[in-house]
């Protein structure tokens, strides 16, 4: 897997993927509308952000490139990748307990703060993706 050069793309499977953390200064891109929704990301080699409609959706530091980025009420999925080891971030339901797995294997369970901030670290490198499901419990 390796960075998306325009920035942000939907795929054909109705996903996302976003992020290009070889770029040396940030770069972004607003007004990308899909499925009657309107995304702006932000990335470059520090950190990787996307937003939804002006909300915070994920962020990673440093920068990460994501490829199928599904989100329903009851789990996110996505592959994320990068040159290190990254922290990302994502807006989830507030005060609320969620299964993370890594390449299918559960690395156990995690709550949300009130503000519904749910982070995670992960280790990447050689550009070889990780994959990423969280599910509501």
């Amino acid at each position: 897997m390796t960075a998306v050069k325009e920035l942000l793309r939907a795929e054909e499977d109705g996903t996302l993927s976003f992020g290009d953390y070889t770029l040396e200064s940030k770069t972004k891109l607003e007004g990308f509308e899909h499925k009657g929704d309107i995304y702006k990301v932000k990335t470059f080699a520090e950190i990787t952000k996307l937003e939804r409609n002006g909300m915070f959706v994920y962020e990673s530091v440093p920068g990460t490139a994501v490829d199928h980025f599904c989100a329903t009420e009851e789990e996110i999925c996505f592959q994320v990748c990068g040159p290190k080891d990254a922290q990302f971030t994502l807006e989830m339901e507030a005060d609320t307990v969620y299964e993370v797995y890594m390449d299918g294997v559960s690395a156990g369970e995690m709550k949300t703060n009130l503000s519904g901030k749910l982070s995670v670290s992960v280790e990447l490198g050689k550009d070889a993706p990780v994959s990423v499901k969280i599910i509501k419990k």
